[in-house]
């Protein structure tokens, strides 16, 4: 029989945690130190509440750029350490910058040490005992799939990529066509009537249903799962526990009536939301195209000598409701880079010059596209624009690619900081589900989310 767990938290119980125990222990920690070294920098208080506030804002602030609450980077302590550093050191950084908001520097320089060891050592020793305790395998939600045999293996390995604390204990095959079989180590297959014995004997906490009515689930499955919903027991459907978990749609798993039930946002015709986000659009893209007039004269020199080509080029790409405009970018490759033909760009791409590949990993590349996004052709954030070729191609292969074309395309976007570089069909079809994630929850927590993982995809260089 296989060891009970305590409980399990949930991936937004998981973030809530981290955050609330990294800003009580740099309180404490700053709190204790100030009383034992006679640490006067800081100090929580009535008179000078606002120190604190700007302290907690400058530390959620940074520790959401550095990836700090990445669940997947925060069970692996060699992330931490990087990432708490960068954090520690910018949260200190920016907090002297702003002495009408923070106290004044001290007579004492040692107390800036003194503040950023203490800030540094909170963090890192509260993430140390969370990957000790809370992302050991006690807290793991245990999950018993249903479903045909041909998907539980990328069902379960695309749930426990996306959750570390999700595991997958065993399934229930629906498709009596279908036997394989699975390593009995990593997954065990449960008959019908095993169910409720599976259940108690393995501690499992939800059943998941990957296997449509009509399609696979016999009566004899149907009756016990009624069963066990009458006890109260957690069923849930896969496609929204993908979603929840992996923060993308499943199109691959949706029948043909998705656009009938597929439940748009409402930014996407509340009026206000789209005003301030279209004079965001034109702040922002006024600033960008002012930032990349400095970088200009570097740009133009580096391209002389690597690229050996016109500064600028032009790409037909498909925005909103399927119109073509001309995106601009500045050139990474050089001329008569596609003599067979349009291809994708791919990882490591030869045709990249060394001087393209800086500029791409930095995103310097798509400074020009402020011009799009002030002009209307694309927003800052959406779908990233494809050309009319791919576009084509990749709708006859893969169902509801159309679908990201309903809003405006994006500098940035879901796919763009969620997944990897995409140079193939199953890229493509991860890139869609993320933007049609976009496309379900826009709003204007969604897309500070994306700014602040964009900010972090420039810092840590991960452009492409």
């Amino acid at each position: 029989m296989s060891k009970k767990p305590l409980f399990h938290f949930e991936i937004s119980e998981r973030k809530l945690l981290l955050r609330l125990f990294d800003m009580a222990g740099v309180l404490l920690t700053l709190a204790v130190v100030g009383i034992i070294f006679r640490f006067d920098y800081f100090s929580i208080d009535a008179d000078n509440w606002y120190w604190t506030l700007v302290l907690l804002v400058y530390l959620n602030l940074f520790g959401n750029v550095f990836e700090l609450y990445d669940l997947q980077k925060a069970d692996r302590f060699d992330s931490i350490i990087k990432n708490v550093m960068l954090t520690t050191s910018l949260t200190v950084l920016f907090y002297m910058l702003t002495p009408f908001l923070t106290p004044t520097l001290p007579d004492n320089r040692l107390q800036i040490l003194f503040f950023f060891i203490s800030i540094a050592g909170a963090l890192l020793i509260w993430r140390f005992l969370y990957i000790s305790l809370i992302s050991s395998p006690r807290f793991y939600k245990r999950v018993l799939v249903v479903g045909d045999s041909f998907d539980i293996k990328l069902i379960a390995e695309s749930l426990q990529k996306s959750d570390p604390n999700y595991f997958v204990v065993g399934y229930i095959n629906t498709d009596l066509k279908i036997r394989t079989e699975f390593n009995k180590e990593r997954m065990i297959r449960f008959e019908v009537g095993e169910l409720q014995n599976a259940i108690k004997e393995h501690h499992i906490n939800e059943v998941v249903v990957a296997s449509a009515y009509q399609r696979g689930l016999m009566l004899s499955l149907y009756n016990e799962l009624s069963e066990l919903l009458k006890k109260g027991f957690p069923i849930r459907d896969y496609t929204q526990v993908y979603e929840e978990i992996t923060r993308r749609i499943p199109v691959q798993n949706v029948d043909k009536d998705f656009y009938k039930y597929f439940p748009f946002s409402r930014s996407n015709q509340n009026k206000f939301y789209m005003f301030v986000f279209r004079i965001f659009d034109v702040i922002v893209s006024i600033i960008g195209m002012l930032i990349g007039l400095c970088l200009l004269p570097l740009v133009l020199i580096g391209n002389l000598l690597g690229n050996r080509g016109k500064l600028f080029y032009t790409q037909d790409r498909v925005g909103k409701h399927g119109k073509v405009f001309k995106i601009l970018k500045f050139r990474t490759m050089p001329d008569n880079s596609e003599k067979s033909g349009p291809q994708y760009a791919v990882k490591n791409d030869y045709r990249i010059t060394k001087f393209g590949k800086i500029m791409r990993r930095s995103r310097i590349d798509e400074f020009p596209q402020f011009y799009n996004v002030f002009k209307g052709d694309m927003s800052l954030i959406g779908p990233r624009p494809e050309r009319p070729i791919f576009v084509k191609e990749l709708s006859e292969l893969i169902p509801f690619y159309d679908t990201r074309h309903v809003i405006k395309p994006g500098l940035t976007g879901w796919a763009q900081v969620m997944a990897k570089y995409g140079d193939c069909h199953d890229d493509s079809l991860e890139k869609l589900q993320y933007d049609l994630y976009y496309i379900k929850h826009r709003g204007v927590f969604l897309d500070l989310s994306i700014l602040l993982k964009t900010l972090s995809t420039v810092i840590f260089f991960r452009g492409q």
